[in-house]
């Protein structure tokens, strides 16, 4: 089945992708580190059980273990996005639940005792939030959440408290960053109760003018309200960038760096992880400006979630050194491009 990111997206001249997440805790096992490993293999089954009945189509669950992968396909997994670092720590008894096409993942014994994911191509904040919340209504048919009138759904770390839900939007933001506006961007989306960090969340660099805007308030705000509020700030966003990219597209020079990318991705035979994001980041935005007609949206897309280190090495079916992985990862993307 194809994945995700390889659906055309929605505002996909700047959106690269939206994620829609939902923490919630069953109200019979204790928090965390206090719940038994006999607890946490009875939670799995109860949300194995309770996902057996619920229909995605095409689209089927997948039940994984995370203690029976490798290091190097549990590493996989987080350069895609699929699963936390936090997840990741101590692979005993989680069990991760993921779509065929993998736009829907869940994982169970994370930080709480479930995490539901839902990841879309481009911005589809309110189609990422529906699934999330379909699935989130199938769980609690057979599972008892943990709930407070007063406090909203109950979590491990209070800031989740109210909704439990975190959504984000990846935004491909290379203009305003060029202008140096970003640094002024993130005080003023902190002041409405958003936040813009890294690539892949807290505490993570940029990766090729890829920024994400996510939600900061869970307590107090209906589910309905967060989405609202992220969506129209993120709109805002994109439209600052369009404007931005009308100025700076004027510049032949930037025009040369755009299509002096695509050349190197053409023909490299070696590139670097950094060297691959940074010319995959000015080839998007020749593709979104139309300068460039050769290469889809979908297949950049594609590319972001297959030139990371492990997942190279997961595709190789061998642990690959960094010379075989910039070998690889130049084939990969000539294939593709």
């Amino acid at each position: 089945m194809e994945k995700w990111y390889r659906q055309p997206p929605h505002q996909g001249d700047i959106g690269i992708s939206t994620r829609v997440r939902l923490a919630r805790n069953v109200k019979q096992f204790p928090f965390k580190e206090k719940i038994s490993s006999s607890g946490q293999i009875q939670l799995n089954q109860m949300v194995k059980s309770a996902l057996k009945r619920m229909d995605l189509g095409h689209n089927k669950f997948g039940f994984i273990e995370l203690q029976e992968l490798s290091e190097l396909e549990r590493i996989a997994l987080l350069e895609q996005n699929l699963v936390s670092r936090t997840f990741l720590t101590k692979p005993e008894n989680r069990m991760l639940v993921l779509s065929e096409d993998h736009s829907v993942s869940i994982m169970v014994n994370e930080e709480d005792h479930i995490r539901i994911q839902v990841l879309r191509s481009g911005m589809d904040l309110e189609g990422a939030y529906q699934l999330c919340n379909k699935i989130d209504d199938i769980l609690s048919e057979t599972l008892d959440f943990a709930f407070d009138d007063t406090l909203g759904y109950l979590t491990v770390s209070p800031t989740n408290l109210g909704t439990g839900l975190r959504a984000s939007v990846l935004l491909h933001l290379p203009a305003l960053e060029r202008i140096q506006i970003i640094p002024q961007l993130m005080k003023t989306v902190s002041r409405m109760g958003l936040v813009i960090r890294g690539s892949y969340g807290e505490e993570t660099g940029v990766i090729g003018s890829a920024y994400q805007i996510a939600n900061q308030v869970t307590l107090g705000l209906s589910e309905q309200m967060e989405i609202s509020n992220l969506q129209n700030i993120v709109r805002q966003v994109m439209e600052s960038e369009r404007g931005a990219r009308a100025d700076i597209l004027n510049n032949i020079e930037v025009i040369d760096e755009i299509c002096r990318s695509y050349g190197i991705l053409k023909y490299a035979r070696m590139i670097t992880s950094k060297e691959a994001y940074a010319h995959l980041s000015n080839v998007r935005l020749g593709v979104s400006e139309r300068i460039l007609e050769e290469v889809s949206l979908e297949t950049l897309n594609q590319l972001l979630n297959s030139v990371g280190e492990a997942t190279l090495s997961v595709r190789a079916n061998q642990h690959l050194n960094a010379r075989e992985r910039d070998l690889d990862r130049a084939r990969l993307i000539r294939d593709l491009i």
